[in-house]
């Protein structure tokens, strides 16, 4: 049977909620997604143009569309999460995890063992966790060992071995680790409260065991015992200390789980912390690989779902940074201050610091990855239609007009290429006119590139607001290259970015990669500038004291220059020590010259 054409397989989509598949002409699965609404969501596709390659890559493929109606949207989410994981498109988001996650488990069975694990074996026993790393589950166990004593064996203790006096107590209950239940020192009952404070424990709930712990110590107290009193008092304030260290929040909030996430151009990243009586009983970070032009919103609904699923999270209230549909069961919360707020800035912050930690470990092992993010970055965020391997910057420089010079600096793949940077000496300007000596630097520049058929930068970048933005362009203008090389100008103040024909700047973050190469380029620029306008400040001062003295000429000039670094120190130099450099009959003339100047 022959597939459709897609123009019919368009038409007879259903207007519902479901999941839809996308296949290749070999049968291939290509790609996965969930809709409110199937017909016009996949319709989108094929009737608007994709500024996105791989989109684009990906709708010339599809040759056959699958679908399955669901009855609601938070269906549709849960199917597609199901379905990326069997099928493994091609072009659907990476979830980049193969890790096994440490348990706590407490064993089904007479005197529970509890102990750390990777494996969940079905045998009725509880597993706690998963955890994220095994220094959490080690300072957990620590904390239940020094608070309980609890077995370590694994004697089959049902209570027919026990009274037949089947086992012998070991080292364990020697040195006060444990109570003794194999031959029948403990209760099973007592030792059960024990387990089920633990419980408690792993669950975030630290009041039942300090008020059961606060009850026994008066009790010893009121008793006279004051040496079982202490050793309780001393468990007490190890909870407490625990307990201190770990809530972070009101102890009211419980049973949440917060979600944050920060993207880049390639790469997302979702923090997930679980909240227990104001503690933060477990924060792990997902990386998700995009494959497409995914949205936050999308990226950060399949998230939730894989990682609820994961962890086997049953919370009713998600905290968000923005509003997602789970069903009616499940309350999304997306905060404006308060408590609530806090824990979704410290998700956040711990996002943002696992990408930066990520991106570090990346430039150092490889920076060729690195670079063509950054780029791809730059294109994104300053809106150009190619990445700006090659940006030059300009900048003016000159004190109350005099000596005028220009300076352009050159970046190749974001980093400085200095043996490119160029010095202009303005030539066709007379006074301080930045806008004019912008106009002739950017000329001078490009008519040369041109001239020698040099490859011209994808960015100019023009230290500056409109007005030399504006001058800049005359040029281009003049030299047709207008529309072939973007352009921006960098206002100062404001760090505002501005475009040929656009009166509103654009502003970045304050922390984005792109807004700090753009400040490294104009830095650059300024400071390479301000030492060309000063070696000129120099010379300029040096031949107009020395020009004047007869016979010395432009190599002696240089000579002194080099020996006493500056005019002031030849001035004041003696004429044993002129001559020394020049010979006398030149340091005569020139000691006489600054003698009668310094009268």
């Amino acid at each position: 049977m022959s597939i459709p054409t897609l123009e019919l397989q368009l038409q007879t989509l259903p207007d519902s909620p479901g999941v839809y598949q996308y296949y290749d002409k070999e049968g291939k699965i290509l790609y996965v997604g969930k809709a409110k609404n199937l017909k016009k969501r996949v319709t989108s596709y094929f009737t608007k143009s994709h500024d996105n390659y791989k989109t684009a890559v990906l709708v010339k493929k599809i040759i056959e569309i699958k679908h399955i109606v669901v009855t609601s949207e938070q269906d549709a989410l849960l199917l597609e999460n199901n379905l990326i994981k069997k099928l493994q498109p091609r072009y659907n988001i990476n979830l980049k995890d193969d890790k096994t996650y440490p348990w706590i488990c407490i064993k089904r069975e007479p005197f529970s063992r509890i102990f750390p694990t990777r494996k969940m074996i079905k045998d009725g026993s509880e597993y706690y966790g998963p955890y994220t790393n095994f220094k959490t589950v080690h300072i957990l166990m620590d904390l239940i060992k020094e608070l309980y004593p609890l077995r370590t064996c694994n004697y089959d203790l049902n209570e027919v071995n026990i009274t037949s006096g089947k086992y012998k107590v070991c080292l364990e209950y020697h040195i006060g680790n444990c109570k003794g239940p194999c031959e029948g020192y403990e209760l099973l009952e007592n030792y059960q409260n024990h387990v089920e404070a633990i419980r408690q424990i792993l669950k975030g709930n630290f009041k039942d065991s300090l008020k059961s712990f606060k009850v026994k110590m008066n009790e010893l107290a009121a008793a006279m015992n004051f040496e079982e009193a202490q050793k309780i008092k001393e468990k007490i304030e190890v909870l407490e200390n625990y307990q201190a260290k770990s809530t972070i929040l009101n102890p009211k909030i419980s049973n949440v789980d917060v979600f944050s996430i920060i993207s880049d151009e390639t790469m997302a990243y979702v923090n997930f912390l679980q909240i227990s009586h104001g503690a933060i009983i477990r924060s792990y970070t997902l990386e998700l690989k995009k494959k497409l032009d995914e949205t936050d919103e999308e990226l950060l609904e399949l998230a939730v779902v894989e990682l609820r699923e994961r962890f086997q999270l049953t919370s009713k209230e998600l905290i968000l940074p923005f509003e997602l549909d789970f069903g009616d069961k499940i309350k999304v919360t997306v905060p404006q201050l308060g408590d609530k707020k806090h824990i979704l800035e410290l998700s956040q912050r711990n996002a943002k610091y696992h990408r930066l930690e990520q991106l570090k470990q990346i430039q150092i092992v490889d920076p060729e990855r690195h670079t063509n993010r950054i780029m791809a970055q730059m294109q994104k965020d300053l809106r150009l239609s190619v990445e700006p391997r090659h940006i030059e910057c300009f900048d003016n420089s000159n004190i109350q007009g005099t000596n005028p010079v220009a300076a352009c600096v050159v970046f190749k793949d974001g980093k400085a290429s200095k043996k490119d940077y160029r010095h202009f000496n303005i030539k066709t300007v007379v006074g301080p006119d930045d806008f004019a000596s912008m106009e002739e630097v950017v000329y001078r520049r490009y008519k040369r590139m041109l001239d020698e058929n040099q490859p011209l930068p994808q960015l100019i970048i023009i230290d500056g607001g409109k007005g030399q933005l504006s001058s800049a362009l005359k040029s281009l203008d003049e030299l047709n290259l207008r529309g072939k090389i973007a352009i921006i100008g960098i206002a100062k103040r404001l760090e505002e970015l501005f475009y040929p024909g656009d009166s509103v700047p654009l502003y970045l973050d304050k922390k984005s990669e792109t807004l700090k190469i753009i400040q490294q380029l104009r830095n650059e620029a300024h400071r390479f500038g301000i030492s060309h306008h000063r070696d000129k400040r120099s010379k300029s001062a040096l031949q107009t004291s020395l020009e004047t003295i007869p016979g010395i000429g432009e190599k002696t000039m240089i000579t002194l220059l080099k020996h006493f670094k500056s005019v002031k120190r030849l001035s004041q130099a003696s004429e044993n020590e002129i001559s020394d450099v020049v010979g006398t009959s030149k340091a005569k003339k020139i000691y006489e010259f600054y003698q009668s100047i310094n009268k």
